[in-house]
């Protein structure tokens, strides 16, 4: 953090981390008095020093400038770069760029604002404007409110990226129609940008920009000298230009992109059309369709034959009943983009694409097998060993979601491919478990706002999904729990935890009434202490819940001596030993006192 008259210079070299994977800039600012008294102008600017805030939030510079003549504006431009620096970052990273920043904004605002109206005179105003650039991944966040400025100098273009907010009021004077702290509610320009490796982003305040010609800041940006250079130069341009206000300027460069985010994804993808029923022999950008395997209301899979390579896959297109929503277009857009970032043997493949497309669709790896559902059904009761290998790799499946922070929330036997594979001995078949579905995921960091499953009274999502979800709460990693105790249930006893009325639930009320019905009740060889485990990764008290799938298939493994020690049958027992050793104390007393009795 800096303001003011201090020099800052930043890059995001980290060292330690794998460098190609993140994004790298180098930032540097300068703010001076200029021939005023006092500099009220204030810049800051935060690359942070590990991977994880770099992916999730990104750089941030910032720069404000306090209006004089309501008398506080120092303290203004002050308290809004130091507040919304050390905000922004302290945010959840369930939040996105834009509603972070402007919820920020919007206490700070109301925090001037009412700061502003505790002189009964009201001459001390604390006004300022703001522009903040935010660069997370390969897209530009701008928030903007006043006159200072945010240009970018993209393939030797030169453009600004903000626009003024005044009002002129003759004889060429203009005075500020938009600033921070100057109403109890803020209205924040706020914009994107897709960015480039190369790229040169300048912040200015008027007393730079309105004494320097674009084609003289272009030109010094454009130039090949350091960057650190560059913002005192400028400056003094300023001041030899005859500035008679504060001046102020940061740039940043950005020098390495990371990998593809969702945002950049979206901006891709979203414009793309919907392609329509394809029949077999159809060629789609190459790749030639040889039958449909599914289709719903929501969308189709078809198998197709890639043209340059003969290699099959899966092609899932999104339904033109959701055209014109966005919503349905982005978590289709998402689900592509979820299955590139996970590499697990458990979970389905997504191929990454090469060839520009013409429509929205996406590739899978072609999985011959058949659901977990179907399966079910032929194998009533199985092998403990083959059920159990099939549950570890379920969970398997669902760490490699986890280990990217995202969480699957609809996992269901129609969801889990079976793949019959033969085990190293050969002599007899096992089977490959692959998880296939993306499409209700909760990603952290890149998630706009939390979205619960929808309740549609259908056996299947209400049935495996944690309640907490459909009742609109995201339980985390405890309600992939849940789901895979539920289908862990169902394996072993062919029936549902809490029965067949769990799907006509619609409110915490009816959950209430439910009651986990014991698993050895319908699958007598199944141990107690193991059905316990199934009961408490299956309660609706995510305190009593397990924390942890590991905790869970530790318990499923291995007897809980707790679960012994509540066990119904082993409290008999133990009672009824403890009854026999009173009995036997008893004689053994009786005997001693005899012995001293007659021994006299």
């Amino acid at each position: 953090m800096m303001h003011n008259s201090e020099i800052k210079k930043a890059s995001s070299d980290l060292v330690d981390l794998e460098e190609s994977k993140l994004l790298k800039v180098r930032a540097t600012c300068h703010s001076d008095k200029g021939v005023k008294a006092k500099n009220e102008d204030s810049v800051g600017l935060h690359i942070p020093d590990n991977s994880h805030q770099l992916n999730y939030k990104g750089v941030l510079i910032a720069i404000a400038d306090g209006v004089s003549s309501a008398e506080a504006g120092r303290e203004a431009s002050q308290t809004a770069i130091q507040h919304f620096i050390q905000e922004y970052f302290a945010t959840p990273d369930t939040w996105s760029v834009s509603h972070a920043g402007q919820k920020i904004l919007t206490a700070i605002n109301l925090k001037l604002f009412r700061k502003s109206h505790e002189f009964s005179n009201e001459e001390k105003g604390y006004l300022c404007t703001f522009s903040g650039l935010i660069i997370k991944s390969r897209i530009a966040h701008i928030f903007h409110a006043g006159d200072s400025r945010i240009y970018r100098l993209q393939n030797g273009k030169f453009e600004c990226l903000t626009r003024d907010h005044t009002a002129h009021i003759g004889q060429g004077r203009n005075i500020l129609a938009r600033a921070v702290g100057m109403d109890n509610s803020l209205q924040i320009d706020y914009s994107k940008h897709p960015i480039q490796a190369g790229d040169k982003f300048l912040l200015t305040t008027d007393g730079v920009h309105d004494f320097i010609e674009e084609s003289q800041l272009k030109a010094t940006l454009n130039s090949s000298q350091p960057i650190e250079y560059i913002p005192k130069q400028l400056l003094d341009i300023a001041i030899q230009n005859g500035s008679d206000d504060n001046v102020s300027c940061a740039i940043c460069e950005v020098e390495q992109l990371p990998d593809q985010s969702l945002d950049d994804f979206n901006l891709q993808m979203t414009r793309l059309p919907f392609p329509p029923a394809l029949e077999p022999g159809v060629n789609i950008d190459g790749f030639i369709v040889e039958k449909e395997i599914f289709s719903s209301s929501r969308s189709q899979l078809y198998l197709v034959t890639d043209t340059a390579d003969d290699n099959q896959y899966v092609m899932k297109t999104p339904s033109v009943n959701f055209e014109d929503d966005i919503s349905y277009i982005d978590r289709f857009i998402q689900e592509e983009w979820i299955g590139l970032r996970i590499s697990s043997p458990y979970v389905v493949a997504i191929k990454q694409q090469k060839r520009p497309r013409k429509f929205l669709y996406y590739l899978m790896e072609y999985v011959e097998g058949i659901t977990l559902e179907e399966w079910m059904k032929n194998n009533v009761f199985p092998k403990p060993r083959i059920a159990i290998d099939i549950v570890d790799q379920i969970a398997k499946g669902l760490k490699a979601f986890h280990e990217q922070e995202t969480i699957h929330q609809d996992l269901k036997p129609g969801n889990i491919m079976l793949i019959p594979t033969n085990n190293i001995s050969q002599t007899e078949s096992s089977l490959q478990v692959k998880i296939v579905d993306f499409g209700s995921v909760f990603v952290a960091g890149v998630a706009e706002v939390f979205r619960p499953i929808q309740h549609e009274g259908a056996l299947g999502t209400a049935t495996y999904s944690d309640p907490h979800y459909l009742l609109g709460k995201n339980s985390g990693i405890q309600g992939d729990l849940y789901s895979l105790a539920t289908i862990t249930y169902e394996i072993f006893t062919g029936k549902l935890p809490f029965g067949e009325k769990v799907a006509d639930c619609q409110s915490a009320f009816d959950y209430d009434k439910l009651r986990y019905q014991l698993a050895n009740q319908h699958n007598p060889v199944i141990p107690s202490w193991f059905d316990r485990a199934l009961e408490k990764a299956l309660t609706f008290n995510l305190e009593n819940r397990y924390h942890t799938l590991e905790s869970f298939l530790y318990d499923l493994h291995n007897p809980n001596p707790d679960f012994l020690m509540d066990d119904p049958a082993f409290t008999k027992e133990k009672n009824k030993a403890f009854f026999w050793q009173i009995i036997s104390g008893f004689w053994l007393v009786t005997l001693i006192l005899l012995y001293l009795l007659f021994s006299n």
